[in-house]
């Protein structure tokens, strides 16, 4: 294996290769700190410039876009308020808290680190476990899916704040909004009323670019001293290395391996990917800490947790695409195809037919995660003056942005009209306080709870047993139990601390 990998090294560590990966890592990050702008644009882009190119160096192309692009959406996230992808929407929740106390460096810093480390760790449970995890990932049905993601909504508690109804009304607003369009299994029509537009249902980019993005801008036109003033704070733009210190890095350790593990968990899971990883590894690291009221308010631990995890979750999807042949997400989806174009078919026979290629992919992956970080480095305090940039200039530009990324996802005005609406849904929420969080991840999950229910009950001719027969499905369900009872415990001692 370290042979196979070294030779994988030596067939990357060609001069005209490394300055396509330069390109290719600029550009995702570019592609991914640009709302509606992500990892698959970027990809779909490239891909054709790959033809001329052989196996090794395509896909070392490629897979320094996938890297670069998970990795960027950090730099939207921490310094506007919007998720550069899906990946990134817990960033929010801490990154820009932080970058508005005057910590915009540090916070663009440890996003940046533990984006690396989470990549890297990623890339070792790949090399080293993905026989293993491979096999156990077959034994996932669509009983197992569903359970797991049940699991997963019950988290969404957590994200509530202090009020349980609030986050509840907004979950119901996700899964309210996920079935609009073609049903799944038998593409129904539903709730389009007529629109043609609105059969090919919402794209999580649009809801996201406007639950966030336009709902921040309506926010801040609307007060003028924020607008005049920019950011209306003094913000910090240097500082030593990455922005914090090493007994900072240390009191995460905890905290990037659980999130890791978390992301390379959902990554190996075909369907789920960044968008789910990173919000659960936030709620688990949040419900774990011995003070959860601090989580939201702008502490490292938030941003380590979000950004571990949906790095680690690009390792982990490379996995079932390696040797199943199955892609992970959206954006393995298009690296099979770079892999389909060259002649390679992934699969078990792929580590014996292709060795050549497979560790070339392995060391393209390392050299990417460490050409990552040094452009970010370099760049954090080029990132950081964004804030400095007066909002009345800077909320045009995204508008412009937002609505050309939303225009890019399938070629549809209707897309840019849907991030309005959804901007002014995110505004009305704001001024409801109702959190958005829970919304984002009923919408995530609501398509893979109802697919894998109905493909479940197909299979077992309607038999409801089959979710309790099955092991796996069993220990998730009664996970999700556990949650619920330990959640409502939460909120009604809570409310007697209130009222005591």
């Amino acid at each position: 294996m370290l042979d196979l990998f070294i030779d994988g090294i030596a067939a990357i560590a060609t001069p005209d290769t490394l300055a396509l990966m330069i390109l290719g890592v600029i550009v995702g990050i570019i592609f991914g700190s640009v709302p509606g702008l992500t990892a698959v644009t970027g990809i779909a882009l490239f891909l054709p410039v790959t033809y001329s190119l052989g196996p090794i160096k395509g896909m070392a192309l490629l897979m320094a876009i996938y890297i670069g692009a998970v990795s960027g959406g950090l730099i939207a996230a921490i310094l506007i308020n919007i998720p550069g992808t899906p990946a990134s929407v817990a960033t929010c929740f801490d990154g820009t808290p932080l970058a508005r106390k005057g910590q915009a460096y540090k916070a663009l810093g440890v996003g940046t680190v533990f984006s690396f480390l989470g990549t890297i760790f990623g890339i070792l449970i790949l090399v080293f476990v993905s026989p293993i995890i491979a096999n156990f990932a077959l034994k996932f049905g669509p009983a197992e899916y569903f359970s797991v993601s049940v699991f997963a909504l019950t988290l969404i508690a957590s994200l509530a704040g202090k009020s349980l109804i609030k986050g509840l009304i907004s979950a119901a607003l996700g899964i309210m909004f996920i079935t609009v369009g073609a049903a799944p299994i038998d593409a129904v029509s539903r709730y389009t009323f007529g629109f043609s537009g609105l059969r090919g249902g919402f794209d999580i980019l649009t809801v996201l670019v406007g639950l966030y993005a336009i709902s921040e801008i309506l926010s801040t036109a609307a007060n003028k001293k924020a607008l005049a003033a920019g950011s209306g704070q003094v913000m910090q733009f240097s500082g030593k290395g990455f922005g914090f210190t090493l007994k900072e890095f240390l009191s995460q350790k905890w905290n990037f391996l659980i999130s890791a593990l978390i992301g390379t968990g959902i990554g190996v899971l075909p369907g789920i990917g960044g968008a789910t990883s990173n919000l659960l590894a936030y709620t688990v690291i949040k419900n774990k800490s011995k003070t959860p009221e601090k989580f939201g308010t702008g502490i490292i631990d938030g941003v380590v947790a979000s950004e571990s995890a949906n790095n680690a979750t690009i390792g982990g999807a490379m996995i079932p695409l390696l040797t199943l042949g199955i892609p992970g997400d959206a954006a393995t989806a298009m690296l099979l195809g770079g892999l389909i174009v060259h002649g390679v078919q992934p699969g078990p026979l792929l580590f014996t037919t292709h060795p050549d290629v497979v560790y070339g992919v392995f060391a393209a992956m390392v050299v990417a995660s460490i050409l990552m970080i040094l452009v970010q480095m370099f760049g954090l305090r080029l990132f950081a003056k964004v804030l400095k940039v007066p909002k009345y200039y800077l909320m045009p530009i995204i508008i412009v942005l937002c609505v050309l990324g939303a225009f890019a996802l399938n070629n549809r005005l209707f897309d840019c009209w849907s991030i309005i609406f959804f901007g002014l849904v995110g505004y009305a929420m704001s001024k409801f306080d109702i959190p958005l969080a829970p919304m984002i991840m009923s919408f995530v999950l609501g398509e893979t709870i109802e697919t894998n229910l109905r493909r479940a009950l197909m299979y077992s001719n309607g038999d409801i047993s089959t979710f309790v027969t099955s092991p796996i499905s069993c220990v998730f369900l009664v996970a999700a139990a556990i949650s619920i009872v330990l959640t409502i415990r939460k909120q009604l001692n809570d409310r007697k601390k209130a009222t005591a």
